[in-house]
Order: structure tokens, then sequence, then C-alpha cells
């Protein structure tokens, strides 16, 4: 080997001691090297978000190609042989490996999942991938079956991402269990990390192994079905038929061998005929596996529809997908499923960078506590309004404030111009489907202007609205921008993949942990090519309260009280009056508004906000912190800069103002965009961060470059020289102190008449003189005010 004092890095290791030992008795195409295991948690820090880097592992092993099966991490040689083994531990528990492995290239150090064992092995003791396989059959952790199971190759193709770590854990899981004969299996993935892409890498694994040739995949909306035949599941386009109960008949279906269809059209209502036609075109043996799209949405109740599909075809493996289990006293998944074979939540989806992380805005206003009316006033319709006390349990659902409609309008409408953009996609949840239809009037008056240019930029959404539900598709399309902002009340809550939100507006109330974090799950795609890292959840019925709940990310556990034996309804999930539960398509809006709504205008009752927090999260749910931008660039100021004298000696001291912008972005706050948020932009770096700091008054650029030019300073210089500095004057009004810095600022069209850059140089005697006499500009613009 080589002295400890060997200068070889780690890649020096890896290249000459530890890829040879290791392709002794494996495949080259066998062996992936720097493999990415996750993508890198976002971070959010004051106005800026930052990606942490992601984890890769330096070798997955990969017996014949398919599922990784040991992991090993390399180290240089100054560190012990088994200093990579923890890390190399806690990736192998990550992708569910068997084996881990460390070396810094004297040797390995190998623990056996299995056996709880560590031992060290020389470098040519490394085992062979027969002999790993042989020890998994020896030990009795896998059959012969499983094991061929589990090395079907996964599909891949150029337009074809490979299944991330998780979604390799699950497949495998899945395929382990259907070759161990299991019959009923329960994945469990939150939304936003490719349950239907891992559903079709299940099959067409499957479908390779020989193991299941009929599948039905089974969803409760056309959307859910239309996007998986478009997209995860187009390889098989040639295999696939969406079952039409209208047309098919035995024969046409013997062509097929992958069939979608919606659970409410094979089975109907049971009095209507279509499923003694469900049953006439298929045989109760005719599928092999059966997958259930959202199966939390009741398929383990006894009397579903749901239920019925699975009872007749009760021979076929049963594979049911959510990402929120419903375990209630009265409805288990589990109990119809069993346990989860996999598990993959939210808080390890935004831990490893697939998933977005959020900040939530609560938004107070000055009746959410309540609000009680005037003796003897009258509601919109000329009743009088029952005396009591109304809270956000009461508005839109047995009252109607019509200002409170319009603050809820205005303040997301504000949020969008200060966050980023009135283009950003947004969802507003509703009491209902009338309350949606409010609400979009109320935003469309606030944002005249976007609608004059675009008459689709705010749409409701909803199950009863036909030309609504004809927008779904371009709403949650990545290119399209229009429409922009949709309103809604439950269509929108679950199944629908708009990978682009960036606003989730909560203005229902919510008790549903289950609807709660469905809804939740509408943000965390990320797209962060086309600039989607996290998103905000607007607050107005203090529903993001349920963070707190035991139930946020805890692993799905049957309710000890589960009874076969179940009522008309859940209570759990019975909205208040006026609330929703259904509609046209499981999952839709209802129509059904409160026998008794009054409906108070504005001039009976007038509504503001009081006030606005921002919480930061864990993935736990637990609250980390309360943040204001403001507040928190005002203590990163003072922590790194003192008093005020201080940071003035700091700031007159800096060669390059610009160094005190870039220590504010170490802390995560963008100087130039705080500024736009708060509409200052016209206002210099130095002013506002002396106004926020320190509550100073903050002076304009144009107000300071007007002071140098009342000064003598200018008449110093003559010439082309002091046409220089009057541009120079010129261009930090318009741009800031930080461009008239930068030495390209020479380069602009506004100095292309004085020269090429040397020659402008040359104006003031070279380049020492030039930079002196721009120091000399900047210390007067500082002296003003």
């Amino acid at each position: 080997m080589y002295s400890s004092n060997s200068p070889q890095t780690e890649e020096d290791v890896k290249h000459l001691y530890i890829t040879p030992a290791i392709e002794r008795g494996w495949a080259a195409e066998h062996i992936r090297m720097e493999a990415r295991i996750t993508d890198g948690r976002f971070n959010l820090r004051g106005n800026l978000v930052a990606r942490e880097r992601p984890k890769k592992a330096d070798y997955l092993l990969c017996p014949n190609g398919g599922a990784p099966m040991a992991v090993v991490e390399a180290k240089d040689a100054s560190h012990g042989v088994s200093y990579g083994l923890q890390q190399a531990k806690t990736y192998a528990e990550m992708m569910d490996l068997r084996f881990a492995y460390s070396s810094n290239g004297h040797g390995f150090t190998e623990y056996d999942f299995f056996t709880g064992v560590e031992r060290n092995l020389s470098m040519d003791e490394f085992p062979s991938e027969q002999e790993l396989v042989a020890r998994l059959l020896r030990e009795g952790h896998f059959s012969d079956e499983e094991l061929r199971v589990r090395a079907a190759p996964a599909y891949t193709s150029a337009t074809t991402n490979t299944p991330r770590y998780y979604q390799q854990v699950a497949i495998d899981r899945v395929l382990s269990a259907v070759a161990r004969g299991q019959r009923r299996l329960l994945l469990v993935m939150a939304t936003g990390t490719g349950k239907t892409f891992t559903a079709f890498q299940i099959v067409w694994r499957l479908r390779q192994a020989g193991l299941a040739r009929k599948i039905l995949y089974l969803a409760d909306r056309n959307i859910l079905v239309d996007q998986s035949i478009a997209q995860d599941f187009s390889p098989l386009k040639d295999v696939i038929h969406k079952v039409n109960f209208a047309k098919d008949d035995r024969k046409t279906l013997t062509a097929y061998e992958v069939f979608f269809s919606l659970y409410q059209q094979m089975v109907g209502d049971g009095d209507d005929g279509s499923e003694e036609h469900f049953r006439t075109l298929f045989d109760p043996a005719f599928f092999d596996l059966v997958i259930v799209d959202e199966c939390h949405r009741g398929s383990a109740k006894e009397e579903s529809r749901w239920r019925r599909v699975l009872d007749y075809f009760s021979g076929a493996v049963q594979l049911g997908m959510t990402a929120t289990p419903k375990e209630t006293k009265y409805v288990s998944n589990i109990d119809y499923f069993g346990d989860p074979v996999y598990t993959y939540s939210l808080r390890q989806g935004i831990e490893d960078g697939f998933l977005a992380p959020f900040r939530v805005v609560n938004v107070h206003m000055d009746i959410s506590d309540g609000w009680r009316p005037t003796k003897g006033q009258r509601d919109f319709y000329g009743k009088e309004i029952p005396d009591r006390i109304y809270n956000n349990t009461d508005y839109d659902y047995t009252i109607v404030l019509e200002d409170r409609i319009r603050a809820v309008a205005h303040e997301i409408t504000e949020f969008l111009k200060r966050s980023g953009g009135r283009l950003q996609k947004t969802i507003v949840f509703c009491a209902s489907e009338e309350a949606a239809e409010r609400m979009r009037q109320a935003l469309v008056r606030e944002n005249a202007d976007l609608m004059k240019e675009h008459a689709d930029y705010i749409v409701r959404i909803t199950g009863g609205d036909d030309f609504g539900k004809s927008k779904l598709a371009y709403f949650i399309s990545v290119s399209e921008p229009y429409p922009t902002i949709a309103t809604t009340s439950e269509l929108l809550s679950t199944g629908v993949d708009a990978k682009m939100t960036k606003v989730i507006a909560l203005d229902k109330n919510i008790v549903s942990m289950t609807q709660f974090k469905q809804i939740i799950g509408r943000g965390t795609r990320v797209r962060e090519q086309d600039g989607k890292t996290h998103f905000t959840i607007l607050d107005f019925r203090g529903v993001t309260r349920l963070f707190a709940d035991p139930e946020w990310d805890g692993p799905a556990l049957q309710d000890p009280d589960f009874s076969h034996a179940e009522p008309v309804s859940e209570p759990n999930d019975v909205p208040p009056a006026g609330g929703d539960e259904g509609g046209d398509e499981p999952g839709g809006d209802t129509v059904r508004e409160s026998p008794y709504r009054p409906f108070v205008t504005r001039d009976g009752c007038a509504v503001q906000v009081l006030g606005k927090t921002i919480a930061i999260y864990d993935t736990d749910g637990k609250l980390l912190r309360q943040e204001n931008i403001i507040d928190y660039t005002r203590e990163n100021v003072r922590g790194d800069y003192g008093d005020l004298a201080q940071f003035i000696r700091t700031w007159t001291a800096s060669a390059k103002k610009r160094a005190i912008a870039d220590a504010l972005r170490e802390h995560g706050i963008d100087l130039d965009a705080l500024k736009r948020d708060m509409g200052m932009a016209e206002v210099d770096d130095f002013d506002f961060l002396c106004h926020v700091a320190y509550d100073q008054k903050p002076l304009t650029r144009r107000e300071r470059a007007e002071g140098v030019q009342k000064t003598d300073f200018l008449h110093r210089y003559s010439g082309a020289a002091r046409a220089v500095l009057e541009t120079l004057l010129v261009t930090y009004q318009n741009l800031g102190i930080k461009e008239i810095e930068n030495p390209s600022v020479l380069k602009l069209s506004d100095f292309q008449h004085f020269g090429t850059i040397p020659k402008i140089i040359k104006l003031f005697g070279g380049k020492a003189a030039f930079q002196s006499a721009l120091r000399a500009l900047e210390d007067e613009l500082y002296k003003i005010g």
C-alpha cells in the first residue's frame, strides 16, 4: 500500500485501490459510482432560498444490474478504515440495503444489517457479487423468487428518470412482497413524491418478471386517469386501455393488458345495472394486479364502491396507494391492506430536497376572534341577523361578510405583488362553491388591470363549474401562465398535479388531518428549473394550528377503537353547515348551502387586517421561529455592525460597499429584493439599512446625487474626466452604489463616447488616480444627510 503520510486524495484512493478491489468480484456495469441519493434540502433563511449539498454514495453495488444491495464509502488514508462506516450505514438504511462498507484503501469494514455483525476485511477479501447473493439465500432473508423478481430491470429511456432512492425502495418492497405471496399491500408516499411513476415501475417490473400480465389501475377522477396514461404510463401505451362501458365488449378487451378505470363507473351505484355490465366484461380472475390510487378516499369502507371492485377481484394482488392513509374509528386502510410496506413522508421529502419547504403567513383580522351584529342589524336580504358571536367557523358557512371577502382578496393580491409577482400560480381554498365564486369576484375587482389583459387570470375551478373544469389542464400546466389564480373548495385538494403552485390561501375551516395534508401537498412539488423551490401558505382561518397536531407527520397507525360497524358519515370529516363533502366527481365540490345564510354588506361590517406573522416550521411540523424579514434584517445588521455610529464607520471604511450586501446575503438576505418588496427600490443601500436597523429617515439615490451636484466636488475635475464622473453619478442614481463599483460599469453605452476603458482611465492619469476619484465620489455621496 502506501504510508499514512501519502498525499493521495480520496479520489486517488478510490481509483488506485478501492475500485480495483471491488471489480475483482463485480461486473463493472453492476457498480454505480458517485450515485446521487438526495437532491439537498432547500433552506429558507431571510428572503433567500439556498440548497444544501446532495447526498452521494461513493459506490452502490447492484447484483445483476438490478436493485442495490450494498453501499461502500471511501475515505483517504489519513482516516481509519472504519471512519466512513456510519455514513455508509446511514445511506444503507435510507436505501433499504443489506450491507454497508467503509474503506481507506488499507482494508474494508463491513456491517451486515441482518446479523448486526461488524467485521474488518483485507483489500483482497471484499465479497464478490455471487458471495453476497449466496449469503442472502443462505441466511434465509431472500428466496430465489424474490431475488429473481428484484433483478428485473427498471424502465429507462432518454426521457425517463431512473427511480429516486425512496421510489426504488418502494418498488423493491412491493416486488418482494408479491414474490412472497402477499396479496394486499399498502404504499404510503407523500404528495409530490411520484406515486404514479412508482406504480408504473412496479407494473413494468412485475410484467418483466412474469408475475402480472393483466393490470387494473383504479382512480376516482378522470384527470388522474388521463394524467397517468399520458405521462408516467406512456411507455405502455400500446397495451393500455381506458375502460369504456358504453362501447367495450369482451372481445375488445382481450387485446389489452393494462386497464384504467374510474371506480364509480365500474360499479355505479349498485342499482343502475352498471355493476352487472362490469361483471359481464370481466371474470373475477381477469386481473393479476389491481392498483387503487388515492385509496384513503374510503376504499376500505365495507359498503363502498371501491370495496365492491376489490371483493370481486379478490384473487388479484391489490395495491393501495395514498399520501394520507385514513385511520379513524370507522374507516381503516390498514385493516384492509395491512401495515404499509413502505412509507415516505412529507418530512423526509423536504429533508431530502425532493419536496418544497414552506412559509406560513398567518393573517389576523379584527373579526377573527368574534363579531357581533349591532341591535336590529339586517342582512343583505333585509332580515334581522341573529344576535350572537360569529367567528372563523361561521364566515361563509352561516354568515357572509362582504367586506371580509374583500379584505382576504386584497391581502392575497398584495402578497403576490410583494413576494415575486402576480403570475405566481395560486390556489384559494374556500368554504363552498358559492364562496369560491364570491372570492373569484372579489379577486377580479382587486386585479382589474390583469383581468383586462387576460380574461382567464382568475378562474373558479370547482366540481360544479364546467367552464372552470375546462381550464384545469391550463392551470396545472407548467408552461401556461393562465389561469394564474384558481378559487376552489375541494376539487383541487387532492390528486391534481399542479407543479407550479407557489401560494396556497386557506379561507375555509379544516378539521380533517387527511384533508389538510392533501391541501398542503398541492404546493410541495419542486420545479427548480422553472423557479419553484418553495411555497407560501396564507392562512386566514388559523388552520395551520394543525401543524401542532401529533398526527401531522406521524406514522400511519390503526385507531385502537376501529370497528367494522360504520356510521353513515365520519364525525371527523363532517364540515360545518354549508361545507362540502362531495360533488359531481368524488373529491369535487358541493353545491349545498345552509338554509339560512345572512349576507352582510360592507356597510354592515367593515373588516381590517390587524397584522401578519410569518412562521417557519421544521419537517416535523414543529415551529422553528416566527419570522419577520424586517426584524430578521435588523437583528443581523445590528449583530454584525453594532450601533449606528459603528455601522457608519464600517460603511465609510469599506473599499467596496457591495461587501456589506454580500455579507447580508450570507445570512439569507437579498437586499435588492427586500427593497423592492418594501417599495423602496429607489432608496440607497446605506439609507435603507439605516432605516431598517436604526430607524433613520431614508434618502433616495436621486436625493444623494443632487446633493453632490450642489457641492464643489465636480469642479475639482475638468474636461472629459469631469464628464465621466457626472456620468457615473447618473449611473449611481439609476442603478445604485454596487454598480458604479463594478469595473464593467465603463462598458455601459453611456460611456462609449469616451472611448475604451484604458482611454477613460488615462483621462484621470492612470488606474490608481481613477480609483481615487471614484472613492472620492463615494465619500462625497455619503456626506449628504
